[in-house]
Formats: C-alpha cells, sequence, structure tokens
C-alpha cells in the first residue's frame, strides 16, 4: 500500500498493518508465507512468459490442471518442494529461485 494511503487511512482512525498482523503470524511464519507467494508468482510469471496454459505445464509436470493452478495460487496443500521442482522443470536456474527467495516482498 502506498504510504499517502496509509496516512489517510490512519488519519480516519484506521488501523493499518499487514497480513501477519492480521493473522496473529509470528515473523517466522509470515516469511514462510511470503516465500511460498513469491515462488507461487514466480512459477506463474515464468509459465506465461513460455506461453503455456496451465493444461500444458501441468502435462510437463506430469500432474494436472487443477494441480498447477493451486501451486500458483499458493495453495495450503502445495510444498515448498512442489514450487521448486516445477520451477526448475520450467527452466529456472538456482541462481533464480535463490533469487525468488531472497526479493523483498512488497
Amino acid at each position: 500500500m502506498k504510504q499517502n494511503k496509509r496516512d489517510k487511512l490512519k488519519a480516519a482512525g484506521w488501523r493499518v498493518g499487514d497480513a501477519g498482523e492480521f493473522l496473529g503470524l509470528s515473523k517466522e511464519e509470515a516469511a514462510f508465507v511470503e516465500i511460498k507467494l513469491a515462488l507461487a508468482a514466480s512459477l506463474h510469471r515464468r509459465r506465461v512468459r513460455r506461453n503455456l496454459t496451465q493444461e500444458q505445464l501441468a502435462q510437463q509436470l506430469g500432474s494436472s490442471q487443477s494441480r498447477v493452478a493451486k501451486m500458483e495460487a499458493a495453495d495450503a496443500s502445495v510444498s515448498l518442494d512442489l514450487l521448486v521442482r516445477s520451477l526448475l522443470a520450467l527452466g529456472a536456474s538456482r541462481r533464480d529461485v535463490a533469487k525468488v527467495l531472497a526479493a523483498k516482498v512488497a
């Protein structure tokens, strides 16, 4: 959220925080969620850049379209392992994955 919008909300009496605060997550839990979301977003971007449908990616991974949709949505049933393996299958290098993990979430 942009700072000016945050300031306006606070001035109007609203309490402004992040999802981790709202859900009562520890710093570690919030970091885990951020990592999972970043990997899922990276998977989606990489799939779109390669002009693949979810179905095509699913076939490449030996999975289903609905599973790919869950992966891109960072569904709770999707492991970090599956997200990383899928990124690697799409041609991401270890360095690419490390950049995703190291990036600060906006």
